[in-house]
């Protein structure tokens, strides 16, 4: 066999060099993020310890840098360790070659410019600051930095030549006021008034022009402020005026007691500037007027806006109910009773054009306010009769019962016929209502309620009876509760003590008993103090009847309401016997089972133990027992609460006996 070895094809060794090479420049990574610790403090003693040290710090500066150009931090880090070197020109060499990798870092710019000016190379830091804006005209970092400068240096003609520079790219306002700034230092008004007027028109926004004639009133040149004010009312025309300017420039006159010149700029404003964009400069005119005007004055100009954009509103849209509501209730303050029906009139010959509820009783409710306007106002009965139609009206409400009947609408039918005294088409009506929805309770109340003021009391208790019995109600407690309350009203107390007795019959809430004890105590008279003895057996009769009931919150309730009771009319016999009946509070554990039935753990419940229950069931008689035990015994570790949770964990009651025993 040849024993030569075989030759790697060429693909192969590209592969293995790939491979090799990447696992080399992976472990010069990690290399690089491994944490190392500091290196020690170095002492230098003579230069040629100082010359190595230089040598090797610029080595490892230079290969930071040869590994990545263009992290700029590595250049700034290399040129600032050469200035704390002294090496100022070898700083400066680094900072150029950095710009020359990257001319648009803002920082790199900053802090070659601040290694000079620290180094009171002036001229150096000029020429830098030059080439920055020349180069990054628009970073305005570096033109602040330059006018800071060459103010400090007080040289003042360098500083504007700059801000000129500057202004010629049309900088924001922020710049043009620092120039403005710049030259109101220097007591240079007119200077500071020439910068104005190429800013208002670099940047003409509203605020400008009210900042440049402040600035005229500032420095006293009053009718130069007025001037500027109406430049500028002239330069934005009729189609972009502002109201804060016309805010600003009746102040100005109002500042200056001119008082006749603002109110003439307000009413301008409000005659050219539309409406919906005025809200601000009616309030401020109303306030002028307010200090210094005639109130009359004032309320007519906003009562003519007003109408003319009620006007626009109307004409846009005949239908628009609401614009005529606040039309026709503008139009009823100025006292005009020809205008107002005239308003009135044109309003209701707008019917709506389609059958939509909404709009018809907007325009039913322009009908009625032109009616009691009619009666109230105008005090014109025989134009308000025209109005009414009482036969019509009947027939419409009966015929919408008819179609759609509807609980608002069988209530204002039953209110119309109530108001007009016709009690017969009342009953009928309330007929009708209960057989459209027999479940309604308030239904019942409301007729029963009827009778009871027309004196038909027996009418009225044959309907409750019938209400009572229906098989569906949705409010049925309020429905026996006005029953009650109608007996008791009438001193029929045996009447309700049967109601009440009927009421236990079908349901069994503490509610119940409580408000029948109430009764009892207050309704029943006697010398042998009959009411007091009537009450006690009705809780007694109620604590009977809850003893089996799942809700032992109920039985609580009740307790506490008798022992109540017996404090204020019972002896110490029975105030002992109802102490005696109070439950205990526990702390116990259950389980928590979702919807599905699986159990989700366990959590901490309150239960009740009440001594009448504590005979009947033995777990109940072993946890009194163990709780005497620990009233005899003193065990400091556990506590009574221990010991009932670890019986109730022990099983059934025979269990835990032969446990205990």
């Amino acid at each position: 066999m040849d024993n030569k070895p075989q030759k790697m094809p060429k693909v192969a060794k590209v592969i293995l060099i790939i491979q090799m090479t990447t696992i080399y420049y992976i472990c010069e990574r990690f290399r690089d993020l491994e944490i190392l610790p500091p290196p020690p403090k170095q002492k230098i003693s003579d230069p040629a310890e100082l010359a190595d040290y230089q040598h090797r710090r610029r080595k490892q500066f230079e290969d930071n840098i040869r590994k990545n150009r263009t992290v700029m931090s590595n250049w700034i880090k290399y040129a600032q360790w050469e200035e704390s070197q002294k090496e100022i020109q070898r700083a400066r060499s680094i900072y150029e070659r950095g710009l020359d990798v990257d001319h648009r870092n803002i920082t790199l710019w900053l802090k070659y410019a601040e290694m000079e000016m620290r180094n009171r190379q002036v001229n150096h830091a000029r020429n830098l600051w030059d080439r920055a804006v020349t180069i990054l005209p628009r970073v305005n970092q570096f033109w602040y930095k330059y006018t800071y400068m060459e103010e400090m240096l007080e040289n003042v003609p360098g500083t504007r030549a700059v801000f000129e520079r500057w202004m010629e790219w049309q900088p924001d306002e922020q710049a043009w006021q620092t120039y403005i700034n710049f030259e109101l230092r220097y007591k240079e008004i007119d200077r500071a008034r020439q910068i104005y007027e190429r800013f208002v028109i670099t940047h003409p926004e509203v605020k400008h022009w009210i900042k440049y004639a402040r600035f005229e009133e500032n420095h006293r040149f009053i009718n130069s402020a007025r001037t500027i004010y109406e430049r500028a009312i002239h330069f934005y025309g009729d189609d972009y005026l502002d109201e804060k300017l016309f805010i600003a420039f009746a102040r100005f006159e109002e500042n200056q007691k001119e008082h006749d010149r603002a109110r003439v700029i307000y009413k301008y404003a409000l005659d050219h500037i539309p409406k919906e964009n005025a809200k601000e400069l009616y309030k401020a005119y109303t306030i002028h007027e307010k200090k210094y005007g005639d109130r009359s004055g004032i309320e007519d100009v906003i009562i003519s806006k007003r109408k003319f954009q009620y006007e626009q509103e109307i004409l846009q849209n005949p239908t628009n109910y609401d614009a005529w509501f606040d039309y026709l209730r503008l139009i009823e303050n100025e006292g005009n009773i020809e205008m107002v029906r005239e308003t009135y009139e044109r309003a209701i010959a707008n019917v709506p054009p389609t059958k939509n509820k909404q709009f018809w009783r907007r325009y039913i409710y322009l009908w009625i306010n032109y009616a009691l306007f009619e009666e109230l106002e105008a005090a014109d009965y025989e134009r308000t009769r025209q109005t009414k139609n009482l036969t019509i009206a009947r027939k419409i409400l009966g015929m919408a019962i008819g179609m759609c009947p509807r609980d608002k609408l069988f209530r204002g039918y039953i209110d119309l016929e109530i108001q007009l005294r016709e009690f017969d088409r009342c009953r009928i009506l309330y007929q009708k209502f209960l057989e459209f929805g027999s479940e309604n309770c308030v239904t019942w109340m409301k007729f029963a309620e009827l009778e009871t003021l027309l004196g038909d009391y027996e009418r009225a208790r044959a309907i409750y009876e019938l209400a009572i019995n229906q098989s569906r109600l949705d409010m049925p407690e309020l429905l026996w509760k006005s029953y009650i309350d109608f007996e008791i009203s009438q001193e029929e107390f045996e009447n309700a003590r049967r109601l009440y007795e009927r009421l236990l019959e079908r349901t069994i809430h503490v509610k119940v008993w409580l408000s029948y004890a109430k009764f009892e105590l207050s309704n029943s008279t006697s010398e042998d103090n009959l009411n007091v003895l009537l009450a006690r057996r009705v809780y007694d009769r109620a604590n009977d009847c809850l003893k089996n009931s799942v809700e032992k919150e109920s039985r609580v309730l009740l307790l506490e309401n008798w022992r109540d009771f017996e404090n204020t009319y019972g002896d110490e016999v029975s105030i002992e016997k109802v102490n005696d009946r109070m439950p205990r509070r526990i702390k116990k554990r259950q389980k928590i089972i979702d919807e599905d039935g699986t159990e989700q753990g366990w959590e901490e419940v309150f239960d009740y133990i009440f001594p009448e229950d504590e005979a009947s069931k033995p777990n109940l008689k072993l946890l009194a027992a163990a709780k005497s035990w620990k009233k005899q015994v003193d065990v400091k570790t556990v506590s009574v609460e221990d010991v009932e949770d670890s019986l109730e964990k022990d099983g059934e009651s025979s269990n835990v006996e032969e446990k205990s025993n």
